[in-house]
């Protein structure tokens, strides 16, 4: 490995360490090896204002919802700043955006909210087949270049975005120690290429333009830090996708439930 690379490594919750308890506005650096193409990867933007909502917000409920604009890319030294919007009884609802520069590169509203006792009980996600958890042996990883280095996984991403607009497989972290379980979900969840990418008929950039983020359980918990992804394309024409994104732990329940714009430059 190249020295310059391997001096930019630096596991989540390292990163997450640079946020500065009970503060409302943090300048942080996100180093290349956690980019995809010009812009840090989605799901670790995410769960940096989702870290920076918590500390102006202290002693809320759990993460119920989140809307995440993505209107600019985000690399190098860029600054956080949280706001709480309101504040009740068992809900706060709090803003989180990142500044690059004099740019806005993402604008995000954390809804935290108490669950409760309910004469309404409902699942309506069907059952999926997942495949069996990934082996020590079967695992993979990216380059250090490429912020799924980060990550292990259970198939070829490139295999995986080959003529279908269904993709899913097993990821996690290679390092997950003191990550607060929230904040884990949050990062890993974005982790997969575009659905429509199985559509195009050449390599060409994409880029996630927002995410809505709903989480289904409190306390999100899995074996040995695997999720299952997947993501399923809606539509797509001019230039742009709609696509549904799931996550499961590893005994098969729904742990977050999304959807997302993406623009497609081909």
């Amino acid at each position: 490995m190249d020295h310059a690379v391997a001096a930019l490594l630096m596991d989540l919750a390292s990163l997450f360490a640079q946020l500065q308890p009970a503060a409302d506005r943090h300048t942080i650096h996100i180093p290349t090896t956690w980019h995809q193409g010009r812009t840090a990867y989605g799901g670790l933007s995410t769960a940096l204002a989702y870290q920076s909502a918590r500390l102006v917000a202290t002693d809320t409920p759990p993460l119920l919802s989140a809307q995440i604009a993505f209107s600019g890319p985000i690399a190098g030294a860029v600054e956080i700043q949280s706001t709480v919007l309101r504040r009740g009884r068992n809900s706060a609802f709090v803003r989180s955006d990142i500044h690059v520069g004099d740019d806005i590169a993402l604008s995000a509203t954390f809804v935290f909210m108490t669950r409760r006792e309910s004469k309404v009980d409902y699942d309506g996600f069907p059952v999926p087949a997942l495949p069996p958890l990934p082996t020590e042996e079967q695992v993979r990883s990216g380059p250090p270049q490429f912020f799924t280095h980060n990550m292990e996984y259970s198939e070829s991403r490139a295999a995986l975005v080959k003529g279908d607009t269904c993709i899913g497989a097993w990821h996690r972290f290679k390092e997950r120690d003191g990550l607060d379980p929230m904040a884990e979900l949050l990062c890993i969840g974005d982790a997969l290429p575009p659905a429509a990418m199985g559509l195009m008929p050449e390599k060409a950039p994409v880029s996630s333009i927002n995410w809505q983020v709903n989480v289904l359980e409190a306390n999100p918990q899995t074996e040995r830090g695997w999720w299952y992804l997947q993501s399923d394309a809606d539509h797509a024409v001019h230039g742009g996708s709609s696509q549904r994104m799931m996550a499961w732990n590893s005994e098969g329940k729904p742990m977050l439930t999304g959807m997302q714009a993406v623009a497609l430059f081909v």
